[in-house]
């Protein structure tokens, strides 16, 4: 880092505010392991963060949320889908040795096995082969084609990462518990030496708690809040925020509690659709209040790549009041055979916004005798939050995520559908099987879908490239429409 920009970080990390052309300083909500071990703090913002800053993969989502080139200068697709050959650009690993193509394929191959066992079925099932062509080409060969493939290894997921770290687009450096980042290409002149940085090219990095970075942005020491959820929401009228500061990512994916207890209780087909019936969802959006924000009782949000619309609950069409009768009958009956049905334990995340939606869940349930104790999210628990924005745009994410192979109180024919989908001779038969599937899982009533997740930033003016995004994706790159 030259001076000029060293001086102008070290009076940043002293606290001056992120008004006019200095560094942009960037709050994350999180915890600092988000930043220090990402790979497994995995799907928290701050890890997704910083990955993407620091260790891109072959490629990468761009603002919008469409792909484009990142550790891949280029790609062809070839075989009808069934091979993809990336050339990859000059980098160095952080030692200032060459990244080649050998080095991707092994870390690349160790990636892909590791998801499959998480994601059994999605784009990566048909993976044959990681190759290294040439010291800069490299070829993944499917077994059938996989068209959400790219969206997959855009994933943070899929970073390019050794023990020592990744190829940038951003190198680090920790001072004072803040990390400070820099572009790893770096302007040159004539001769090749590197010039003096921009100082506004560079990132300044803090995870804290939610309440820390609103405040932080509201006294001007901060330029951007990423990472915001429901949990968060209701901090920022209290805080004072601008509305105009505050921007609503249009993503997908889920929202909603997986049935993760196991026992007579929640074994009872009855009580899984009881539970599921009765909670109010009606209620959530005043609780929540977001433009064009909608809940939903459905596992998808849409058709998607399905052949048909998404199964609906069979008690959708009832009023409140008749799913809660229906509910109350099968608690009666159960509590007849059983006695008094123990609480149902209840894993949230902290903030206001889940003791508002644990307040709703507890009432609902307590009108047909289900007692509920909250509990936090590395507690056992009998019901569990997922709130996850989706990693591709097909039906498969949304039933992997909350399938048998992620300990959710599945249905065995519909992972029965889901394995034989994954073996099947064509697209039509795979998507036919997964209706199928997803038709079971939405009968089986192991997830409670509330609605689609919430993501939220808070945006200084001066950051002119930021947009709202619908992978919930703000690359630290983009953030100024000249190119940074």
């Amino acid at each position: 880092m030259m001076i000029g920009g060293m001086a102008l970080c070290l009076a940043m990390l002293a606290g001056c505010t992120d008004e006019g052309s200095g560094p942009v300083t960037v709050s994350v909500i999180g915890s600092p392991n988000d930043f220090t071990r990402p790979l497994e703090r995995l799907p928290g913002p701050g890890a997704k963060l910083f990955l993407e800053a620091t260790a891109q993969g072959l490629v990468a989502f761009d603002a919008g949320g469409e792909i484009l080139p990142a550790l891949a200068q280029r790609w062809i697709v070839e075989d009808d889908g069934r091979s993809y050959i990336f050339r990859l650009r000059r980098a160095n690993w952080p030692d200032g040795s060459r990244v080649t193509a050998k080095d991707v394929e092994r870390i690349l191959m160790s990636r892909i096995e590791s998801l499959r066992r998480l994601d059994p079925d999605g784009p990566l099932d048909a993976v044959r082969d990681v190759v290294a062509m040439t010291g800069e080409v490299i070829e993944i060969r499917l077994a059938a084609p996989r068209p959400y493939l790219l969206q997959m290894l855009a994933q943070p997921q899929m970073a390019i990462l050794s023990r020592e770290g990744g190829t940038g687009p951003y190198r680090t450096e920790l001072r004072n518990r803040t990390w400070v980042l820099t572009p790893v290409d770096r302007p040159t002149n004539e001769e090749g030496e590197e010039l003096p940085l921009p100082a506004w090219q560079t990132r300044v990095l803090r995870t804290e708690r939610a309440a820390l970075a609103v405040m932080r942005f509201q006294q001007g020491k901060a330029a951007l809040v990423l990472g915001g959820r429901f949990s968060d929401l209701p901090l920022l009228v209290p805080a004072g925020v601008d509305r105009d500061a505050v921007r609503i990512d249009p993503v997908r994916g889920l929202l909603g509690l997986a049935i993760t207890g196991k026992g007579k209780l929640l074994d009872d087909d009855g009580v899984r659709r009881a539970i599921n019936m009765t909670i109010d969802r009606s209620q959530l959006p005043a609780m929540f209040p977001l433009g064009g924000w909608a809940t939903t009782e459905q596992i998808l949000p849409m058709q998607l790549d399905l052949p048909v619309p998404p199964a609906q609950p069979d008690w959708s069409n009832l009023a409140i009041e008749d799913r809660r009768a229906q509910a109350q009958a099968v608690m009666t009956r159960w509590r007849s055979d059983h006695g008094d049905p123990p609480a149902l334990r209840i894993a949230l995340p902290d903030g206001a916004g889940a003791t508002m939606l644990f307040g709703l869940i507890r009432h609902d349930l307590g009108l047909i005798g289900l007692p509920a104790e909250r509990v936090s999210l590395d507690k056992e628990a009998d019901l569990r939050l997922v709130d996850e924005v989706a990693a591709y745009d097909s039906a498969l994410w949304y039933l992997g995520r909350i399938g048998c192979a992620r300990k959710v109180h599945c249905s065995a024919e519909a992972d029965a559908q889901l394995q034989a989908a994954s073996l099947a001779s064509s697209g039509e038969e795979r998507m036919a099987r997964v209706a199928q599937a997803e038709a079971l899982m939405q009968a089986h009533n192991g997830f409670i879908a509330l609605g689609a997740p919430v993501r939220w930033s808070l945006v200084a003016d001066r950051l002119n490239g930021f947009l709202p995004s619908p992978r919930a994706r703000h690359p630290l790159n983009h953030l100024f429409r000249s190119t940074n």
